[in-house]
């Protein structure tokens, strides 16, 4: 089952070419570090500005490097239903595990509309499918009546939940009958999310400090509940800090603090302040993460 810290993983850019050195090595240390999956090319990917030889040659690369380590979920998503399918068939001939899909940002169909999107990649693939429910930057919300329907679907496996309502599973568990994947889309809901049925996060967090993040998700699994909630108390500054400026911005400034990438962000994210850039760098030293 896909489950733990998923890093929504961070694209390397040097001299605005993608880095495929620093790909491969950013998935080495994820699953050495204790990463449970990763999702190349979702948001925090910047695969709204990536190419689409971009796209697809980063899906192979990080499949490729993961080599069954650890499932790979390819963002696959588009709110242009052709396209998505021809990512999610990109996806399957690399040797993904699933994909992710997110809904219809934009175009912002009604509830029909967006069960008709997903049933139309689901029926022209082979690959499972991950739903992802984000609102806040889709604008339109997959209601829990839809998730339930789109669930009757042999391949569609789960949802990112991104919706920050923490009743969402609750309502979603009583119409889904079927084993289902409940996945946080936000580091802050990581813990509480668990406690409604989750079983994992996709993690921005978690390409700054995957050792912590994907340690959260080991106690959660393991009902160790007080545990998780101190840890998660110590990574809620850097969780928030994250998303001080618009993302990916503070995890590619971390990461080369780290020295795993530079910083550099395609328009229209601009470079951080220096003001978030010292807030990061004093929380990474007080999480003794440099």
């Amino acid at each position: 089952m896909i489950h733990g810290s998923i890093v929504a993983l961070i694209t390397p850019f040097r001299d605005g070419q993608l880095d495929e050195t620093a790909l491969r090595q950013m998935v080495d240390w994820h699953i050495e570090q204790g990463t449970h999956g990763i999702v190349p090319v979702g948001t925090t990917g910047e695969s709204p500005t990536v190419t689409h030889d971009e796209h697809c040659r980063i899906i192979e690369i990080v499949v490729q490097q993961a080599a069954g380590r650890v499932p790979v979920i390819a963002g696959a998503g588009s709110n242009n239903p052709i396209e998505a399918i021809e990512y999610s068939k990109v996806a399957e001939r690399a040797g993904a595990d699933a994909t992710l899909h997110v809904a219809g940002y934009y175009n912002r169909p009604n509830q029909e509309g967006l069960y008709q999107h997903f049933k139309l990649l689901h029926d022209q693939t082979a690959i499972p499918v991950i739903l992802y429910n984000i609102p806040a930057r889709a604008i339109v919300d997959i209601q829990p009546a839809t998730m339930a329907r789109l669930a009757e679907l042999p391949r569609i496996i789960g949802v990112k939940d991104a919706t920050g309502d923490l009743a969402r599973p609750w309502a979603e568990r009583q119409l889904i009958k079927k084993p289902f994947i409940w996945l946080s889309g936000e580091d802050a809901t990581a813990v509480a999310y668990n406690v409604s049925g989750g079983t994992g996060c996709i993690s921005v967090t978690a390409n700054v400090a995957p050792k912590l993040v994907a340690e959260v998700q080991n106690l959660t699994a393991a009902g160790k509940w007080e545990e998780a909630r101190d840890l998660q108390d110590k990574l809620i500054p850097l969780h928030q800090v994250m998303f001080a400026e618009p993302s990916p911005a503070g995890a590619k400034y971390a990461a080369s603090l780290l020295g795993l990438c530079t910083e550099e962000c395609r328009l229209p994210i601009m470079p951080l302040s220096d003001a978030t850039k010292q807030r990061i760098r004093q929380v990474m030293e007080q999480l003794e993460l440099i």
